[in-house]
Order: structure tokens, then sequence, then C-alpha cells
């Protein structure tokens, strides 16, 4: 399995890491599991001049966690999202997005969220808070997430597999990130979506 080339687990997601309960597994063990960056999608969105939300998204991030699925603790995890892979389907606003009024990018090439604590909220729920560090400057973020299934997977690589969603919704001054505000001409309010799956490290090397 290949190796995340840093830890971004940025501005996320965050990086998201977001987990839910599962099964109890007989003598289970804490577990690595990899983000598949090739399965992981994560949407935001932000108001335009109050006219209509504009969309978008990060292609590049890695990440990894560690779960104990017996005992039901998420004891650590981190997601690191390249600022650069911004994309919103529009290229000069995209160039906008990774200059100085927004992300930096060159300056600030990841932006990262490390998991901090995890609390179930139901069978398959919880919320997990962790430190999102973005534009140099550190914040904690809750996030919502679900546990959709755990299951070997049927295609492919056949590992075991985790399937997660999670939100969150944050305000970007709490970053320094102002461009725009005075005026209103780009929002305040940036609401996250996370869809991914998460292969467990199968020891073998």
């Amino acid at each position: 399995m290949k190796q995340p080339e840093s830890f971004f687990l940025t501005p996320a997601f965050v990086t998201c890491i977001a987990l839910a309960p599962v099964a109890t597994v007989a003598n289970a063990e804490p577990s690595t599991f990899e983000v598949d960056d090739e399965h992981f999608s994560m949407v935001f969105e932000i108001m335009h001049i109050g006219y209509a939300p504009v969309m978008g998204m990060f292609r590049k991030v890695e990440g990894e966690f560690v779960y104990d699925e017996d005992t039901q603790e998420l004891i650590s995890g981190k997601l690191a999202f390249k600022s650069k892979s911004v994309f919103t389907n529009h290229e000069k606003r995209d160039d906008h997005l990774t200059g100085k009024d927004f992300l930096n990018s060159d300056k600030f090439p990841d932006i990262t969220f490390t998991v901090t604590s995890f609390e179930p909220t139901g069978e398959s729920t919880g919320v997990v808070t962790g430190d999102l560090n973005m534009l140099g400057k550190t914040q904690p973020v809750d996030l919502d997430v679900a546990l959709n299934k755990a299951a070997e997977y049927p295609i492919g690589h056949e590992e075991y597999t985790l399937g997660i969603s999670a939100e969150t919704t944050l305000k970007r001054s709490d970053w320094g990130m102002t461009y725009g505000l005075d005026p209103a001409l780009v929002g305040d309010e940036v609401n996250l979506r996370f869809g991914f799956e998460a292969i467990k490290d199968s020891g073998w090397f």
C-alpha cells in the first residue's frame, strides 16, 4: 500500500478525519486505515454576493487514522489537503483562491486537520474534534460523522474498508481569511461535506 507523501490532513479536511462506531470485533486491536485518495471527495460551498453559492473541492488529499473497532476509540488521525489543488471549475477564480487574498498556496501549501477527540452520538454516528491548521493558524473544528459501511471490498483491492461521510460549517475569518467580507462580496461561512473510503493496513510490506 502506498504511503502518504506528507500530512496536510488539509486545510484540510480537514483533513477530515472522521470515524463513527462499528460493530465489535472479537479480539480487535487498534488498526491503521489509510484514506483512499481515489475515493475521496470534499466539497465546499460559500455564498457569492448573496446571489448563489459557489461550490468547489480540493483534488489532492492524503490521510490516515488509527481506530480500535472493539473499543470504538479513534486514537489518532490526520488529513492533509494540498491548497493549490482547489477547483471551482473557473480557472481565473481558482488562481485568485490560491493567491494571497485566500489560501496563499505558495506560502502555505498544506491545510491540515489533526484529530484530538471522538465522541459517539449513535450506533454509527459521532463527532470528531480536531485542530484545523490553515494560513499558519490553528483552530478547533467539530465534524459530524457517519459510518456508512465496514466490510471487505467486493472488487479491486478486496481489503477491509470503512466508508465514511462527514460535514461541518466554519467561518473562514477565524483563520484570518477576510478578503471580500466588507463589502459582503464573499460569505464568511463555509459549508464542508466529505465522503471517503479508508483501507485497513494489512501490515504486509
